[in-house]
């Protein structure tokens, strides 16, 4: 069900209610612009800190307009949302102001009145003007200033260095550089929990140096995080092995070892009851 198909549903007008629905809707609503320019109703609750100004920001969302079932803007059909940088890369002064209200987790629904949307003229051919837009945000994570900062300083590095090492003879100058900003380029992304990206810069590492224990122990921790556990045993042992002192590996394979004993718990307990008899009646041919 489209979202005003559920406004239109949810908030029956009375009989002499001639309010249009986001009208009805924005009179449960949190204002939290102070001029109720931006208006708030929590979907489903985030935890931790509220999102830091200068932030970066994983988000999904999807907009509307008044009357209409589909949305005229979403990123809910992109495999991998982008971090977007608050002040640079989000051009809505209310979801500025909204994002910085939520916390991790949280689902929400605002309404932005013209003056923190598209204004008095809108943005044609979609937007028409001085409209009042709804968007459902969801904060799937964020970066405090000083990560955010030091992620870009990491990726545009990480260009940089990609770019020299195409012109450059002295490839083993540029190697140790690009290996450093690869491992802090996987922890980001595990911290972003997204434990794929986080492989694959792991694994770039590894191409430079194979015997890398830190490289070895990112690409382990998010195997563990994919739940492929082998894998996570082989890159976390060849850690071990490099470094067997190394107090955050050896917990990281006591996690592992924990892990695998529930999932295997798990599959035995779904084997059997696929193959548990049904019932408890008489076997066949009985009396």
């Amino acid at each position: 069900m489209s979202v005003f198909s559920r406004l239109r549903n949810g908030i029956p007008p009375s009989r002499d209610d001639c309010r249009s629905p986001y009208e009805r809707l924005s009179q449960r609503m949190l204002d939290i612009s102070g001029d109720r320019g931006v208006l708030k109703d929590i979907i489903r609750e985030g935890a931790g800190d509220p999102v830091t100004p200068d932030a970066s920001v994983l988000v999904k969302y999807s907009g509307y307009l008044e009357h209409m079932d589909k949305p005229f803007d979403s990123n809910y059909f992109r495999k991998a949302p982008r971090l977007m940088k608050l002040g640079e890369d989000i051009t809505l002064w209310g979801m500025e102001l909204g994002l910085l209200s939520m916390r991790r987790g949280e689902l929400a629904r605002f309404l932005f009145k013209p003056t923190y949307a598209y204004g008095t003229l809108g943005c044609p051919p979609l937007i028409p003007p001085n409209a009042t837009v709804l968007f459902e945000i969801e904060l799937i994570d964020f970066l405090d200033s000083a990560e955010s900062d030091k992620f870009c300083a990491l990726s545009a590095a990480l260009r940089l260095l990609h770019r020299r090492l195409a012109i450059c003879e002295e490839q083993h100058l540029v190697e140790p550089a690009e290996l450093l900003v690869l491992l802090n380029l996987s922890f980001v992304y595990l911290k972003l929990d997204r434990p794929a990206m986080a492989l694959r810069y792991g694994e770039q590492a590894l191409l430079i140096d194979q015997r890398n224990a830190k490289a070895l122990f990112r690409c382990g921790q998010a195997c563990l995080l994919l739940t492929e556990y082998e894998q996570a045993r082989d890159f976390l042992v060849r850690a071990q092995k490099e470094q067997p002192c190394n107090h955050d590996i050896n917990n990281e394979l006591k996690k592992l070892s924990s892990h695998y004993r529930n999932y295997v718990d798990r599959e035995k307990e779904m084997c059997h009851r696929m193959f548990a008899p049904c019932g408890g009646g008489s076997s066949v041919g009985g009396n």
